[in-house]
């Protein structure tokens, strides 16, 4: 048997944490220039996910801010383990009172890695046992209830070492609060923000979404024109941490909601559908953004502009479920079509289908692979022309 091997262990009474920004693959160089504007310059990313130190204002800055992260863990240790004894004296070792209270509900999740421990089921239920049996012994109870809140506890091994994490974020940061109905297929938040962060928009250029469904990427785009922070008015776990300071908290939301910008904006959403107008129209009020977008149904053949240099970012219907191959490749080659009648426009296309390019008829200038709902997609992105320098120095100050 190889014996623990312990490599990392982090102790609460310091003011710095290791901190995990968890992202989907493809998404990181966003996330990265996220964190940057937050002041967190050392940040490498490794296997989706963003390292760096910081404090508990660091976290919630983090949970509220950032717009295309899935969530933010704080690792709590880190060692070697091999055996089964190995993980659960490794776990068994960590001073659960800095993170659980006696009553709080354990939830344990488990990843592995080309690891000898691979069973997955196994891995959770032995974390598990040992965080209880620790709790059981610290706090000097016999049983433990688990009837207050729920603390989430991340096990994942990769190469035989061990990290473990605790979730500060709770609902993934995805989950912004204004969305409380969605149509078929949607697109998550932070991968809709993400999308219009790759893309070439910024808030002094028209934004077009000609297939907006229950409004997702109109409004993202809206919470970027105006910096409204995405998750100011929602509840994260790091609230029922022991160590937790509300004060902290508040000082993070106020400023966020400090440093929102009122500006004009020329955002519009379109949809064939009359009842998904109706839902992207409850979820802007929801979010507070409904005087800055013109929602309409129309369908994306009649939509016109005079406007030069604007740019459209959608997430058309891919085929699986919401249309057959051909009306798709009717659908793109339409697309193609409207495109090539808007003078200087650039535009962004998410998809699954494997023959985009070839049925457009037009190679991106730019493809970027990401993943929807575990579904492989690709951002395909077509450059119009730059605006005049002078109106690019204007944007820029």
């Amino acid at each position: 048997m190889v014996a623990t091997r312990r490599i990392f262990y982090s102790n609460i009474t310091m003011d710095k944490f290791d901190i995990l920004v968890c992202t989907s693959a493809g998404v990181e160089a966003v996330t990265k220039r996220e964190l940057y504007k937050l002041g967190i310059t050392d940040c490498p990313a490794t296997d989706g996910r963003l390292a760096f130190k910081g404090d508990l204002k660091t976290i919630c800055d983090c949970n509220v801010s950032l717009r295309t992260a899935d969530r933010v863990l704080i690792k709590i240790a880190e060692f070697g383990a091999q055996t089964f004894d190995d993980l659960f004296d490794g776990i068994f070792a960590i001073d659960w009172r800095d993170w659980v209270a006696v009553n709080q509900r354990v939830v344990v999740s488990a990843k592995s890695v080309k690891s000898k421990l691979f069973a997955l089921s196994s891995i959770q239920s032995l974390g598990k046992k040992a965080i209880v049996e620790k709790l059981k012994k610290a706090y000097k109870v016999g049983s433990v209830d688990e009837n207050g809140t729920t603390v989430k506890i991340e096990i994942s091994l990769k190469n035989d070492v061990v990290t473990v994490c605790i979730d500060s974020s709770g609902d993934g940061l995805h989950k912004r609060g204004y969305r409380d109905l969605v149509g078929a297929a949607p697109l998550k938040e932070t991968l809709a923000a993400a999308m219009i962060m790759f893309s070439v928009w910024n808030p002094d250029r028209p934004f077009v979404d000609l297939f907006c469904g229950s409004g997702t990427l109109p409004i993202e785009a809206t919470m970027i024109g105006l910096n409204i922070a995405p998750n100011v008015n929602r509840d994260f776990a790091v609230q029922n941490f022991k160590f937790f300071e509300q004060d902290v908290l508040d000082e993070v939301r106020l400023k966020a909601r400090d440093s929102v910008v009122e500006r004009p904006l020329r955002i519009m959403g379109f949809d064939i559908d009359k009842n998904a107008i109706s839902l992207s129209m409850r979820h802007a009020k929801r979010a507070g953004v409904q005087d800055y977008i013109h929602f309409q149904r129309q369908d994306f053949k009649d939509f016109s502009s005079k406007d030069r240099y604007g740019v459209i970012v959608s997430n058309p219907p891919y085929g699986e479920r919401l249309m057959t191959e051909k009306e798709v490749r009717f659908l793109y080659k339409d697309l193609h079509a409207k495109f090539a009648t808007l003078n200087d426009w650039s535009m962004g296309v998410l998809t699954s289908y494997y023959n985009f390019e070839k049925v457009f008829g037009k190679k991106a200038d730019k493809n970027r692979k990401f993943f929807n709902s575990n579904l492989e997609c690709h951002f395909y992105q077509y450059l119009g022309a730059r605006p005049p320098k002078k109106q690019r120095d204007e944007n820029q100050d």
